[in-house]
């Protein structure tokens, strides 16, 4: 059985409706109507221990309300949810002991007590036997740089400091999975770099299974070779990231460096190749955009190759972030 078994799993929200006109407000003190706003709509997938999955959607698609779900916060409407054999609502202790989780925009650490007294606080809340607690803290502190900062309140932390101290804080009691939403929002590149590299690290060599909602797409091409896109409520992909772009990143590009002595014949004929969609050249520098359903960048590189003489080139892959939003302004057909 998977780790994680979604079936069917829905969620929806009553919302006041807002009445215009001072008499129709009056009514509404006394007798209020609502409309039903589905946040999550039949959404199932599994995940297998050891995954590094990202979910991915525009903002209102359901990715919250989803890992809310799965971590035990909201009840669902309806579906169905196992996270290691346990219903996160229904077991939610047992449940809480075996999972972690970081939300971007919120911190589980206590905001004015230094940075170690809540990892202590956490030891006692998770009852971590003290030897446990003390390797993996003083393994965390070597993997996430946390000790400069770990007697200074919570509150005085950068955002980077901060996020690097609330992974460890999630990880302590050695949890099977990691729920993340948006874990490197606003840091930078530096800060968001070390905390994928972390992730990298102990999904390699502990095993620890990955959930990551995020609008940065950096985060997913550098963790997860595992995508689901969610819409409207609705899984509109799962699959490989690989294949992903297979599928809907259809041009690719060619750049050559061109060798600065060489003669060069004139490169117009290149256009007609059959699949180049676009060719561009700056001085030395050519650029072909290529349609891979309708050739391949072998031989693409041998038609350059036969009309001048290369000193370098380069493969690019077209970049997820385009791929992603294609797919979101694509009608859903088809899909």
């Amino acid at each position: 059985m998977a780790l994680i078994d979604v079936e069917h799993l829905r969620k929806s929200f009553s919302i006041a409706i807002r009445q215009e006109g001072r008499l129709a407000a009056l009514r509404s003190l006394v007798r209020r109507t609502y409309r039903e706003v589905v946040a999550v709509d039949d959404v199932s997938f599994a995940v297998e221990a050891g995954e590094m999955v990202g979910y991915l959607g525009p903002n209102g698609a359901g990715k919250s309300t989803t890992m809310k779900m799965l971590t035990g916060i909201l009840v669902p409407s309806g579906g169905r949810i196992l996270v290691d054999g346990r219903d996160p609502h229904r077991q939610r202790t047992e449940h809480v002991r075996r999972i972690g989780v970081v939300f971007g925009q919120r911190t589980q650490l206590w905001w004015d007590l230094p940075t170690i007294e809540s990892f202590e606080l956490l030891r006692h809340i998770y009852q971590i036997p003290y030897e446990r607690w003390r390797s993996n803290l003083t393994r965390f502190c070597d993997l996430l740089e946390l000790q400069p900062f770990l007697a200074t309140p919570v509150r005085q932390l950068s955002l980077g400091q901060r996020m690097r101290a609330d992974l460890a804080a999630a990880l302590l009691h050695d949890p099977a999975i990691l729920f993340l939403d948006e874990p490197t929002i606003g840091l930078d590149v530096v800060a968001r770099e070390r905390i994928r590299a972390f992730l990298t690290q102990i999904n390699r060599e502990h095993g620890v299974t990955v959930i990551l909602t995020t609008h940065d797409l950096g985060d997913i091409e550098r963790l997860c070779q595992r995508v689901v896109l969610i819409d409207h409520g609705c899984v509109i992909y799962d699959g490989a990231l690989a294949a992903l772009r297979e599928r809907y990143g259809r041009e690719r590009a060619l750049v050559v460096d061109l060798d600065p002595g060489g003669m060069h014949r004139p490169l117009d004929g290149l256009r007609q190749l059959a699949g180049v969609v676009a060719l561009e050249q700056e001085g030395v520098r050519l650029r072909l955009v290529f349609d891979r359903h309708e050739t391949t960048a072998a031989k693409v590189i041998a038609a350059v190759a036969e009309q001048t003489l290369v000193r370098d080139l380069t493969v690019e892959e077209p970049p997820i972030e385009g791929i992603v939003r294609a797919i979101y302004e694509a009608p859903r057909a088809g899909l």
